[in-house]
């Protein structure tokens, strides 16, 4: 009798862009912000995207959130064609499979950190009270519990990133994108920021940072560098260890 092998079943890439190009008009002249770009984000990768001011980092991540759309190329995320999806769906991917963090916060001021953190789940067919516990179990999980009730005004700049990066894991995104999200932190906070960014990824988190800080970079495991709108490196490191200049 013959046997027949059965293959394991793998996952898609979380994210995968294929031949990825964008082109503004200014002035009159065509300006390339992104071409060919070609790249792959495996579950749990831990990238940094750098490259010099006008480099493209900013226009990616943007593409990446699903903020901004190609001229050509495809872009699959968890395996589903982007292109293919409606407004309407398009916003519950953005709502749940996407978390973003901003350099400036971007939180509400006259929201506590819980009601902050509540935010994204009000889009959801959940009860308050399951918006609750898994709002405060996420500010718990980045060491924010005791303020919960505190307004953004009353808490530190490190504290407030803190509450920003609760926001964005309380959906349970696939990947987490951060935006220079230690641009407005002094050395210590920073590093108290990369220290939780590097506790989630080895949670399994799997996260994308854009920056152009050499420290910043030495966090990720992979470092992917931008020129004039192309992928000119993507490197492998050890964590702690940069591969590239930035």
């Amino acid at each position: 009798m013959m046997t027949v092998a059965i293959q394991p079943v793998t996952e898609p890439p979380v994210i995968e862009l294929r031949g990825i190009s964008k082109h503004y008009e200014m002035a009159g002249e065509t300006f390339t912000a992104l071409a060919d770009i070609q790249l792959k984000v495996e579950r749990n990768d831990y990238v940094a995207l750098i490259g010099p001011s006008g480099s493209g980092k900013s226009t990616l991540l943007n593409m990446l959130g699903c903020l901004d759309t190609p001229d050509s190329g495809e872009y699959l995320l968890c395996g589903q064609p982007v292109a293919s999806l409606d407004e309407t769906t398009l916003a519950q991917v953005r709502n749940q499979q996407i978390g973003f963090i901003f350099q400036s916060f971007n939180l509400l001021p006259r929201l506590t950190a819980l009601q902050n953190v509540m935010q994204p789940l009000l889009y959801r067919v959940m009860s308050k009270t399951e918006r609750l516990a898994r709002a405060m179990a996420v500010l718990e999980r980045v060491g924010l519990a005791d303020k919960a009730q505190h307004l953004p005004s009353q808490l530190s700049g490190g504290q407030r990133q803190r509450v920003a990066i609760a926001r964005a894991l309380v959906t349970e995104p696939a990947v987490l994108l951060g935006d220079e999200p230690t641009g407005n932190l002094d050395s210590k906070t920073t590093a108290s920021i990369m220290a939780l960014f590097d506790e989630l990824h080895a949670q399994g988190q799997t996260i994308i940072l854009v920056t152009h800080e050499q420290e910043i970079a030495d966090h990720c495991r992979r470092v992917v560098r931008l020129v004039d709108g192309r992928i000119v490196a993507d490197r492998q490191q050890q964590q702690g260890h940069s591969a590239l200049a930035v």
